[in-house]
């Protein structure tokens, strides 16, 4: 893997390709507006992996940073894939000091659970304690509902 950095400097984000992938690629957020993406990031822990100074990927954290993060929008763009950049970006969203001690990690796919095995993530031992209000159009299509 050549000289991919991951970075927590929200000024180094490329907010226009992470809206578009999202927005137009990726299954759980396609037709996002734009207003969606850029409050996300900015009440989030965003994380970009960069390739020098193009970004390859994106990640976020919604957190208290100690009982609960929500590990969200990961991402690497198609021509960075298969070099080990998503598990370098989840390696280091995990190990970043801010979460030291974190009690419980979710995030929610529909096909890269032996990516986020390898991580310790695991379907919830006890699912029935578990709620949500989906309400969304993202909701359904993230549960494959679409």
């Amino acid at each position: 893997m050549s000289s991919y950095a991951v970075s927590t400097d929200s000024s180094r984000l490329d907010v226009d390709m992470i809206h578009r992938f999202l927005s137009e690629e990726s299954y759980w957020a396609k037709g996002r507006a734009r207003e969606v993406t850029e409050r996300a990031i900015a009440n989030s822990l965003p994380f970009g992996v960069y390739l020098g100074d193009q970004q390859a990927g994106f990640a976020r954290v919604v957190t208290d940073t100690i009982t609960f993060a929500w590990l969200a929008d990961v991402f690497v763009l198609p021509e960075h894939r298969g070099r080990g950049v998503g598990k370098l970006l989840v390696e280091t969203v995990l190990a970043d000091p801010r979460f030291a001690g974190m009690k419980r990690w979710f995030l929610g796919t529909a096909d890269a659970h032996e990516l986020y095995r390898r991580f310790g993530f695991s379907e919830p031992v006890n699912p029935g304690r578990f709620m949500v209000v989906e309400s969304f159009d993202e909701a359904r299509a993230c549960s494959g509902d679409e």
